[in-house]
């Protein structure tokens, strides 16, 4: 059995997506066989075990035998849950500096089924709480807080752009992530019809062309490290575009954002993660859309 912790507001995304589930617990679908993709689970919970207990004491000295950290996922019996967790070794992360290594010391997580009845996983996907990254923000810089999806993959996938690389950053109005991209000592080529934020476009290594995302000629621009596309538009048109500049293979990397508008549309989602190399998930500074990367 694996556990899957659905993005907030996610759940019925998630059963779509996974299909054959054997129960619901809040946001955690529970699923027969080993872990499955699953883009909208915020974390997976591997090899999830039932813990019984007969007092609250039992359920803490159960924990405290497998590992130190834990966290709770709470959906009901939230007193009782509660007073498990205070005898546990506490778990307050702090917002996380830009950029930042991986937190490196292992995190279970656990619930209550019922009030006898622990399920606990002492190894997840995420290193982070619940697959919850969050940041020391800077407010005054960036236009708007797009950019914490880019250093919300940054992070997770340990890589980003850096100096001498040359990147595209289609949609980019307001530029919150030219901004993020350029801080990193990469070049941008900021591209939309709209302006970008004043600070933004007199940045250093910042050129910006204003016309839209997908009149931009692949041989025109040139060999490019990072290809970057945010901008507001059905996912396949989105996937035409990304087709477009794989068949040119000017491009390196690609870290585009599936917005959908109505329903989700599950099929262009697994149009996306058929092409090779690629993936796709639901960060938590998402929306209802998806972040598809290619690195």
């Amino acid at each position: 059995m694996t556990g899957y912790l659905a993005a907030e507001g996610f759940t019925q995304e998630l059963v779509d997506e996974l299909g054959d589930v054997r129960s619901i617990h809040g946001r955690l679908v529970l699923a027969d066989g080993p872990p499955r993709p699953a883009a909208w689970a915020a974390n997976v919970w591997f090899d999830p075990v039932r813990i019984p207990i007969a007092s609250i004491g039992d359920g803490v000295r159960a924990l405290r035998a497998i590992q130190r950290n834990w966290a709770l996922y709470s959906f009901a019996h939230h007193r009782r849950a509660a007073l498990i967790e205070a005898q546990l070794p506490p778990v307050r992360p702090k917002p996380l500096p830009f950029p930042s290594p991986l937190p490196k010391a292992p995190l279970g997580s656990w619930t209550l089924l019922d009030r006898n009845t622990l399920l606990a996983a002492p190894r997840c996907s995420s290193p982070f709480r619940h697959g919850l990254v969050e940041f020391a923000e800077n407010k005054i810089e960036p236009p708007n807080r797009a950019y914490l999806k880019l250093w919300e993959l940054f992070t997770l996938l340990q890589i980003r752009p850096g100096p001498g690389e040359r990147c595209l950053d289609l949609g980019a109005s307001p530029g919150g992530w030219t901004w993020a991209i350029q801080q990193t000592g990469a070049s941008v080529i900021a591209v939309d019809k709209a302006p970008l934020a004043p600070n933004v476009a007199r940045l250093p290594r910042v050129e910006f062309r204003q016309m839209s995302a997908f009149a931009v000629d692949p041989r025109e621009i040139g060999p490019i490290d990072w290809l970057f596309c945010d901008v507001i538009c059905y996912p396949k048109r989105l996937l035409q575009l990304v087709e477009r500049w794989l068949a040119a293979g000017t491009c390196r990397r690609f870290v585009c954002t599936i917005k959908f508008q109505g329903p989700t549309d599950h099929a262009a989602a697994r149009a996306f993660t058929a092409i090779p190399g690629s993936g796709l998930r639901h960060l938590h500074h998402n929306k209802h859309e998806l972040t598809w990367f290619r690195l």
